[in-house]
This record gives structure tokens, C-alpha cells and sequence, in this order.
């Protein structure tokens, strides 16, 4: 599976990269960045792209693609409509576009925000932002398109913000957000959470266009009780070959080989 992740230098797409990097199922993964990251893994191909309204140039490296992970954004703190719009709407819309002239089967997978606006017509401006590019997202006939709505986000793994005040309010609170989970467990989730729910719906779906933060772990929850199901099944088959009796080498080496496939 080829996956191609956008804003893989953010919170959320480090998350994201870090799931997507140490998935058995995916074969490679390229992240577009518009500056060179310094990340290096043997799945991992970079490409570095300024223009993020006209992905032409780099059109024949974004084909042959199974999903897409969006995970750009913005804070809107400080920002202006015009160059909140133009990140937030404008460069998901070109990248989408191309994805899908490219890749018509691929399924596609947005990072929006709780409280986004589907109406487009409330009074917080990154809310009806976010609201319009979902709703040109799921009218584009990609194989699947999923939008989630994460709300507070827990960084692990080393994560941290590229947004030096979201830096320190994480520091601040970072004593605090574990013990919270325990009392809002489905309204904050961790980098880790979000990065393998994200991954699971780009390859098999969540069975809603529109994930809730609500949502999210109870998402991960099921899609991940089938592979632990299938690795329990494995092991289970393992170890009753285990218990044949073995006479001969030759079927000890039948067995083994059994194992190793049953593990595969």
C-alpha cells in the first residue's frame, strides 16, 4: 500500500507518519513538504514542493496511490481570513484535485477540527473555513473520503507543535492531559490514536464520512479488534501444530515452516 501524507512536520502528521511507517501493510510512504524535513526511513520518500496551489510539476511522483493523509494546517490565532482560507481550503482543494485525476480509486482522509461549521455561515471564521473545505471534499468522488474532527490532541512519542504558544500551553498542561483522559477519555486523544485511526480509515474505511472527537477511539476500538482476532487465530493454529508428535526431522521441518507462514 502507497499512502501520501500532507503537513507530515505537524503534530498531527508526525502522528500520522509514525503510524504509517511502522504498518506491516503499507510499502512506502511519501510526504510533500514544502522545506526538507531531515527524516530518513527506509519507506519514507521525501518530496519537496513550494507551490501548494499546482502540484504539476510533481504529478507523475503523486500517482499510483492507495490513500491520502491530510494533515495540514494552521492555527487561526494571528491570522487573517484571506491566508487562513488560502492554507486551510485553497491548498487542500489543489492537492485533492490532483490526487484524484491521478488516483480515482484512492480513498481520502481530512484532519478538520471539532465545532467545524458545515453550514459555512457562523460567525467563527476557521469554523466555516474548515466547514466549506469539508463539504468540497465529500463531493468529490473519491473510492472513500473520511473528515475527522479531532478535539484536544496529546502529544507522544517526542511529538511536539511546530506553533511555538501551542509548545508552551503543552508543556503547561502536560501533567494534566493523562489524568483528564480518564474523566473526557473520547474528547482528547493521543497523536498515537489519532495517527492509526486515520491510517485504519484510509484502508478499510470507518463506515462514517464524518468522524467525530467522540468518535475516534471508539473508531480505533473496532478497527483494530479484527487484528487481534486474526494474530490471536495465528497463534492459536501455531501452537497446535506445535503439539503433533514429530518423529522424523524432515516433519520438524515441515512444522517450522508451517509456523513461519501461519506468522507471515
Amino acid at each position: 500500500m502507497r499512502i501520501v501524507i500532507f503537513g507530515s512536520s505537524g503534530m498531527v502528521g508526525q502522528g500520522a507518519l509514525r503510524e504509517c511507517l511502522g504498518d506491516r501493510e503499507v510499502g512506502q510512504v511519501l510526504s510533500v513538504v514544502r522545506a526538507p524535513s531531515g527524516n530518513a526511513h527506509e519507506k519514507l520518500h521525501e518530496i519537496v514542493h513550494n507551490n501548494f496551489l499546482d502540484f504539476t510539476p510533481i504529478e507523475n511522483e503523486l500517482a499510483g496511490l492507495d490513500g491520502c493523509l491530510y494533515c495540514l494546517g494552521v492555527t487561526s490565532t494571528g491570522t487573517s481570513e484571506e491566508s487562513y482560507a488560502r492554507i486551510t481550503y485553497e491548498f487542500t482543494i489543489a492537492a485533492a484535485t490532483t490526487l484524484l485525476k491521478l488516483n480515482p480509486g484512492m480513498s481520502f482522509v481530512f484532519v478538520s477540527g471539532t465545532g467545524a461549521d458545515s453550514t459555512e455561515s457562523g460567525s467563527t471564521m476557521w469554523a466555516r473555513v474548515k466547514g466549506k473545505t469539508e463539504n468540497a471534499l465529500l463531493a468529490m468522488p473519491f473510492r472513500s473520503i473520511h473528515v475527522f474532527r479531532p478535539a484536544m490532541i496529546q502529544p507522544l512519542n517526542g511529538i511536539k507543535s511546530k506553533t511555538a504558544s501551542y509548545r508552551i500551553i503543552y508543556a503547561l498542561v502536560a501533567p494534566f492531559l493523562s489524568a483528564a483522559r480518564h474523566f473526557w477519555p473520547n474528547y482528547i486523544s493521543t497523536t498515537q490514536e489519532l495517527g492509526k485511526a486515520l491510517l485504519a480509515a484510509a484502508k478499510r474505511g470507518t463506515g462514517k464520512r464524518i468522524v467525530e472527537a467522540g468518535q475516534i477511539r471508539e473508531l480505533l476500538e473496532r478497527v483494530t479488534k479484527p487484528s487481534q482476532d486474526l494474530q490471536a487465530t495465528r497463534e492459536a493454529r501455531c501452537a497446535a501444530v506445535n503439539f503433533r508428535p514429530i518423529i522424523h526431522q524432515e516433519s520438524s521441518t515441515r512444522v517450522s515452516g508451517i509456523c513461519q507462514t501461519i506468522e507471515m
